[in-house]
């Protein structure tokens, strides 16, 4: 791999990391193109923190190249660290200091001076909505102002590339909406970020670029659309009036789009899955086509749907599992307890 090509922030190939006979990372190739979010999708134990403590320099690889701006993440350590910051799953501030004194602690000991590190803990106070609890003791914080401050505390020198190891575990909806508000801002000021997720719809709402791993190796990569492609031309979606009809209709419907049809939990719900091989008609088309044979065999449709594939649909048609699954493997269940580990280190 050449020392930098140019637009990248994260440039890896083959990279490794074993812990005993575990390979946790197993030969994975990224290129993660600056100023974006780029997401590393997977289920626990997938190798996700292992993968990033590698790129932050915290872990040292067992095999491969990695490069960060072009600086080798083992040659040129002190390099990368000038360049980076990282926010774990857990938060790393102090819970005994106000959120206001672990800003200014930590802007000292970054170089700030006095009278610099209150203004700069004052201004990321209140853009991250915790000026009105900037003096309580960070352990009266909820989860969510937590994850605010410890991602205030990881720009207090704005960083060219930021780690977010699924920063909103266990989070609530409106916290989770505001970290994701807050990686769009820090985004928008040319930081690269590179988040790690088991939430689908994280993946989906932030990132630009998407990598899918499973047992440390990258299975899938590319843009929200090429993924959702990669398994389809999109889904079909229906209610049908009469429940009674639902095994008909789920028949009718695998002949008419020879399609993998699916009952949902709703009992009048179907949901087929369309092919995109080249030379077929449209999803449209398919689409419309089922709804007639529906039609004319008797049985009424009263809701309808066309979409793209989700990307819970992506990832468990890659993996055979959803990203909430554990692994059952001896490789999966090590690597998980491995990252996890990893964590209570850092």
């Amino acid at each position: 791999m050449s020392k930098q090509t140019s637009g990248l922030a994260i440039e890896t190939a083959g990279l490794v990391k074993t812990f005993g006979e575990t390979r946790a990372v197993d030969g994975v190739d990224l290129a993660v193109p600056a100023g974006t979010v780029y997401g590393v999708l997977g289920p626990n134990g997938a190798g996700k923190t292992t993968t990033v403590k590698m790129l932050a320099t915290l872990l040292r690889p067992d095999g491969g190249e990695a490069h960060v701006f072009g600086h080798d993440v083992v040659r040129e350590a002190d390099e990368v660290r000038g360049r980076v910051s990282l926010t774990g799953q857990y938060a790393s501030v102090d819970e005994d200091l106000t959120g206001t004194e672990n800003l200014v602690l930590l802007a000292r000991l970054l170089g700030h001076g006095k009278a610099a590190a209150r203004t700069r803990a004052a201004q990321l106070l209140e853009a991250f909505g915790l000026t009105e609890a900037a003096g309580k003791q960070v352990k009266h914080y909820s989860g969510g102002m937590r994850r605010r401050i410890d991602i205030a505390a990881s720009i207090l020198n704005t960083p060219d590339l930021l780690f977010l190891d699924e920063p909103t575990t266990g989070l609530d909806p409106r916290s989770r909406n505001q970290v994701w508000d807050i990686v769009r801002a820090v985004v928008a000021q040319g930081t690269t970020v590179l988040l790690t997720t088991q939430y689908l719809d994280e993946a989906d709402q932030l990132a630009s670029r998407i990598a899918v791993i499973d047992h440390g190796k990258v299975i899938a990569e590319g843009t929200k659309g090429e993924l959702k492609a990669s398994v389809g031309a999109g889904s079909v979606h229906l209610r049908l009036r009469d429940p009674d009809q639902r095994v008909q209709a789920a028949d009718l419907l695998r002949r008419a789009l020879d399609a993998q049809v699916q009952a949902e939990p709703d009992p009048v719900a179907l949901t087929a899955r369309l092919s995109a091989a080249a030379g077929q008609d449209t999803a449209a088309e398919q689409a419309a086509r089922a709804l007639n044979e529906l039609a004319a065999a008797g049985i009424t449709v009263d809701n309808f749907s066309l979409g793209q594939p989700s990307l819970d649909e992506v990832f468990l048609a890659l993996t055979g599992h959803d990203t909430h699954t554990p692994d059952s493997t001896a490789s999966g269940a090590a690597s998980g307890s491995h990252d996890a580990k990893d964590e209570v280190a850092a």
